[in-house]
This record gives structure tokens, sequence and C-alpha cells, in this order.
């Protein structure tokens, strides 16, 4: 997930944007049952999900982050990380609090935890409309807007009405996410989001004792959102001792390549966090094995991560293997492809949302 820097605003504000939830249903008795993330919470009366952000008081589920905005940066899309998306361009990336996992090793648990770390705390966050949002993306001169930082699962029913006002004024919609949606969630944000980098962090094994969490619904979104159009990228922090056995990439990279062999796949590298502080950061030459397997595998493009200056940074033709995007970090140092994403050397396609012309990767 991306890093953020807090907003600078107060903590001791009660929520004063109220709503409904969105994906729930009445019980027989005072509980609801919410069908937002694949935890398909069970939540009584005058408790919280799993997220730690939707309340049920009196048998209606609430969203207690409604536009409750405790992020908000303006990032280089390099950063999300998107590759094939409008390279070199800016992106509005805004959260809330609160997550649907427990990620042992999270970077931003500052906000990630905190309604789970802090319940008897109210939620913090400045109160923005989607209206403020989408005319502080434009004013800012940003391309998208980026759900991000925490997980946007979590605060749909805010994304959902920023989405649908960017997509009127010509501003793209992004999701930096764990995956963890229901179809009837992912198929409610879908129609309005360009592009999805979706986390797939490990095996059945990782998931249960890292994120506390299973990798099936995940597959599903990844599946889902190639489906409905989506452009979708894929990220892997990889982590001695815990994803970076062979077996475990390659499936991660068979199961991508299933999908479709033009999906961007980040093999990122890891630094100890929050409770993981035990592993060390992942050897280079962990991640160039990743890479390795991942082209093995059948995958056209396979990205290093947070190891500027490595390799492994550029976007290569997979028809001739020209350097047709070069990168440094975060900055573009030559963009050579033409058109609709045609290689200059050979004329082959290089699928992807470039920018420059009418869309491929669709």
């Amino acid at each position: 997930m991306d890093k953020f820097n807090f907003l600078p605003v107060a903590h001791g504000v009660r929520i004063s944007i109220m709503r409904e939830a969105m994906f729930y249903e009445k019980t027989q008795g005072p509980a609801v049952r919410c069908f937002l993330c694949a935890h398909r919470c069970v939540i009584g009366e005058g408790k919280r999900g799993i997220c730690a952000v939707r309340e049920n008081r009196a048998g209606t589920l609430y969203s207690l982050v409604y536009g409750k905005v405790v992020a908000m940066n303006v990032d280089p899309i390099e950063k999300k990380p998107l590759y094939h998306f409008l390279p070199g361009s800016l992106s509005y990336s805004i959260a809330t609090v609160g997550c649907n996992f427990r990620c042992e090793h999270c970077q931003n648990y500052e906000i990630s935890q905190w309604p789970r770390e802090r319940p008897d705390v109210d939620i913090p966050g400045m109160d923005m409309t989607p209206e403020a949002i989408v005319s502080a993306a434009g004013r800012r001169g940003c391309k998208s807007i980026a759900y991000t930082y925490t997980e946007p699962t979590i605060f749909l029913e805010f994304a959902l009405d920023c989405a649908v006002l960017a997509r009127k004024s010509g501003i793209r919609n992004i999701f930096v996410s764990n995956g963890f949606m229901t179809p009837e969630s992912a198929g409610a944000i879908a129609p309005y989001l360009d592009a999805n980098n979706i986390d797939l962090k490990g095996d059945e094994k990782f998931y249960r004792d890292i994120c506390h969490a299973r990798a099936a619904p995940v597959r599903d979104t990844i599946r889902l959102m190639k489906e409905k159009g989506v452009w979708v990228e894929v990220t892997t922090l990889v982590i001695p001792g815990h994803n970076d056995s062979e077996d475990v990439l390659r499936d991660i990279a068979r199961f991508i390549r299933a999908v479709d062999p033009d999906i961007p796949w980040h093999v990122s590298q890891f630094y100890p966090a929050y409770r993981l502080l035990d592993a060390p950061p992942t050897p280079v030459a962990t991640l160039k094995k990743a890479r390795e397997i991942g082209l093995q595998e059948g995958l056209r493009y396979v990205y290093l991560g947070n190891v500027p200056g490595e390799g492994g940074e550029d976007t290569c033709c997979p028809h001739c293997g020209a350097v047709v995007v070069s990168r440094s970090g975060y900055r573009i140092l030559d963009m050579r492809l033409k058109g609709t994403g045609v290689c200059p050397v050979c004329s082959g396609e290089v699928k992807g949302k470039w920018g420059i012309g009418p869309e491929t990767g669709k």
C-alpha cells in the first residue's frame, strides 16, 4: 500500500455525515449481515464489523467513515504502483481510517488499525463531500483519484459517490486494494473504476497467519475486475520466510498468467513494520528471482518495487524486447510508445491505458 501523510485534523469530533451503509441485510433478530467484503460479518446490535467502521445501530448498519478523510495527497501514478496506466500523471489520493485486514506488517497501521485499536475514541478525519474531492483533484491537475492508503472497500459508499462525480468530470478512478471484496460490492464499483492495483499477498497460509483473512476471495476479485474491463495490476510484497518460497511465487505467477498474461506483476521489497519486525528486508536477489519466475511462467510484464536503481523498472516490448518506457523510482525518464501503445521498433502492441491515444487493454 502507498505511504501517506496525515491530514492536520482534530480527532475529537463525532462523525457529522450519518450515512446508512450499503451491502447489508437485516436478520430476524437485532443483528445484521454485512456483505461489503468477504468476511460477511454478522454484526450484533451496537457492535461493529471486523473493519471496525461499520456499526449496527438499532438494526440499521451505518458507515462511520463516510466523508471522514484522514489522508489526502497528490501522488505520481507510479507510486500506486501503476506502470501501464497514464504514466507520468498525478493522482489525487485519499483515505479514511479502517481496514478489513489485520496485516502484521502493515506500513500504514496508524490509520488502518485506528478504529480497531482505539474503539472508544471518535473516528478521526476531515469532513469532505464528494464534490469537494473531485474539485480538489481538478484544481491540482490530477488525471485520477486514487482510493488508497487503507483499504478502499471499507469506505466504498464514499468512494462510489466520488467516483460517479469524477467520471462525469473526466477524471479517472483508481483503487489500491487488498481485493477482499464480495461479487456484490466489486460489481457495484467496477463500472466506475478505470484501474485497480490489487495485492496478492501469498498463499492461504500467509493470508490466515499474517493477514487474518483468506486468499480465494482476492483471486476472485482479480478475475472479476478483469472481466469487467478494469485495468488490473497486481502487487506482491515479498517477505523473507513468509511468502518468498519458489512454490508460493510460482503459484502466484501462474494464477496471474491464467487470468491474463498482460497483467503487470509488481514484486516489491519488504521493510520491517508494525508487528512483523523479526523478518529482514527482502534481498534484491530474491526479488530478481521472483521476477525471473514470473517471466518463466509467461507473464509479459514483471517489475521490481521499492528498489530503484536495481533494474526491473522499465517497460519492455513483449515482442522485441525494446525498452518503451524508462523509469527511475516514480519518475518517467523516457516514453517511447506511440499511437495506442505501439512499440516504435517492431510495431507490436504493449497493453495498457497509456493516455496517448485511444485506450488499449480493455
